[in-house]
């Protein structure tokens, strides 16, 4: 593994506090947490085991999301950094307070559920040396999805994988390890609920930032899933979003394409019965309309966002 950072204290601008003092590592773990009892400490030592064979500095934080349960007992007993919401904020928000909390030059995010594999921490630390992101791949592993919820992650995955312009291997998964300074930019962009990986995903793909992925094993997860059926909905809607913000063509495009042969079509359908109607210059319209909202967002998007 190539040589990292040395430890060193960084101190906030008033000076040294318990609240403003952080110390600065080579690598911080987050791992978001909502009713996880039964895994989450058995989760925080496995990282730890892991990490302790490496010759680098890292801290672990447990962010409890509100849990009911005894989870924000069993994180404090693992010796982990706590952070405890009274309130179930959310994946997304319960991550941004785990990154916020931490002062290290990587950033990784894991499931408290035991479904992702801590051993595989190490060889991604490695590749994040020279990409932005690494994301373990679930790949064909991911056997314990639902039979029920495999078409909706498809039509996600294909619709993210058009818009993106690119294959994305895995689109969602909670395994990833960060640079910082690649993070950092996007967090505002990023929403408080599960569509959290799927937003960032996009965005760093969409910024031609270096993404790879790791092949993983993806195991059983204990406890119950949080994700609903409406979420796929909410999914939907921040594809969307993300692609309209960095790369707004390949919706708008499409769009007014669409529109454009439907007129052309009632156009051919009123000269064959000689009588132009007004349906067929309305689509023409509206086609153009979509066409240069969309050259003005991308206009926008090349100003403002990363290359």
């Amino acid at each position: 593994m190539k040589p990292m950072l040395n430890t060193k204290t960084i101190e906030a601008p008033d000076g040294p506090s318990e609240e403003t003092t952080q110390q600065y590592v080579d690598l911080s773990v987050v791992i978001p947490a909502h009713n996880e009892e039964r895994a989450v400490r058995e989760t925080v030592d496995e990282v730890r085991r892991v990490l302790s064979e490496l010759p680098i500095d890292f801290d672990i934080i447990v962010v409890d999301d509100g849990s009911t349960d005894g989870t924000l007992d069993a994180a404090k007993a693992s010796g982990a950094h706590v952070i405890h919401s009274s309130d179930n904020a959310g994946y997304g928000a319960t991550l941004k307070k785990g990154i916020a909390a931490g002062n290290s030059k990587y950033v990784a995010i894991l499931d408290a559920d035991g479904t992702y594999p801590p051993g595989q921490l190490p060889i991604m630390l490695d590749m994040a040396q020279d990409a932005d992101m690494v994301v373990g791949d679930r790949g064909a592993h991911m056997k314990n999805v639902p039979l029920i919820r495999r078409p909706a992650k498809f039509m996600l995955n294909s619709l993210a994988n058009y818009l993106a312009q690119r294959k994305i291997p895995d689109l969602n998964s909670g395994l990833r390890v960060f640079k910082r300074s690649s993070l950092t930019g996007f967090i505002p962009l990023l929403p408080m609920g599960f569509s959290f990986t799927t937003t960032i995903t996009l965005c760093m793909i969409c910024s031609h930032l270096t993404v790879l992925y790791h092949p993983i094993e993806y195991g059983v997860r204990i406890g119950q899933s949080k994700i609903r059926p409406a979420d796929f909905f909410n999914f939907i809607l921040l594809v969307f979003r993300a692609i309209v913000l960095f790369n707004p063509l390949r919706v708008f495009l499409p769009l007014g394409g669409i529109l454009f042969g439907l007129g052309l079509l009632k156009f051919g359908y009123d000269v064959f019965r000689g009588d132009l109607s007004e349906s067929a210059i309305f689509a023409f319209l509206a086609a153009i309309m979509i066409w240069s909202l969309g050259l003005i967002a991308d206009m926008i998007a090349r100003l403002h966002l990363r290359p």
